[in-house]
């Protein structure tokens, strides 16, 4: 009698552990599920804050294209070129300094762009440096067809070398400026900084989503843009009224 006690216990026993088993089981594999779904809600969140004022485009690289063209600016094709446009001062060295610094990572013989260029990158940063009293940094600047073909090999995303939507820094008018690490306030006074000069037509600017620069394009019309804004300031100090001697003197 008691054996088969036993022997109806024991199925009913095993019955309950493969149910609770089971139930276990079910509960260990939702987990994950909650997990994944947190997951893409803070991706999707990342996806969201990316807003850029100035998206990259097709257009826009036509448009930096356009005014290497119209200026009749060559493609440098390697460093024998680099080094001719350097000698003939086409290419101007940029400046490190209280307000600008470079990312270290750039080599010293790229540090080099147009003269106009080398004036918004000192306008801008001169400016910046007067709201937030930090640097701007440069990451790139100029380059060679050679060297855009060989950073296109590891970097899909770099423009190509050549034709109509090639990078506008084989010309040497272009710069990359480091946005990573700017807070929202800096990155939005950046871009209202640039946004009249984009209006005008004196720049033409990018913001970069997988480098995380600002990728700008400087006309050559900045150079008369600036000059002008320069006469008309000296007109402005020149037409203020200007004290009397006698007044400076202290005879009335």
């Amino acid at each position: 009698m008691k054996s088969k006690m036993q022997r109806a216990v024991v199925p009913s026993f095993l019955l309950i552990a493969a149910l609770c088993v089971q139930a276990f089981g079910l509960h260990s594999y939702v987990a994950p599920r909650h997990v994944r779904r947190v997951s893409t809600r803070r991706a999707h969140v990342r996806r969201l804050s990316w807003n850029p004022v100035f998206r990259p485009s097709r257009d826009s690289l036509l448009r930096q294209n356009e005014e290497i063209d119209r200026l009749e600016l060559p493609r440098i094709q390697d460093d024998a070129e680099l080094e001719q446009l350097k000698s003939r001062e086409e290419l101007v060295p940029i400046v490190a300094g209280r307000t600008l610094r470079f990312d270290p990572r750039l080599d010293p013989s790229r540090r080099y762009c147009r003269p106009w260029t080398r004036d918004f990158v000192d306008d801008l940063s001169e400016a910046y440096y007067k709201q937030f009293h930090e640097q701007i940094q440069v990451n790139s600047a100029v380059r060679t067809v050679k060297g855009q073909k060989k950073l296109r090999r590891h970097n899909r995303n770099a423009a190509p070398a050549e034709g109509d939507i090639a990078s506008s820094h084989l010309a040497g008018i272009t710069v990359d400026l480091q946005r990573r690490g700017m807070t929202r306030q800096q990155v939005q006074w950046v871009e209202q900084y640039m946004t009249p000069l984009r209006d005008e037509g004196l720049i033409e600017p990018e913001e970069e989503r997988h480098q995380w620069v600002f990728h700008v394009a400087v006309s050559g019309r900045y150079a008369d843009w600036r000059e002008a804004k320069v006469l008309a300031g000296v007109r402005q100090d020149e037409n203020e009224p200007q004290p009397d001697d006698d007044v400076i003197a202290g005879e009335r």
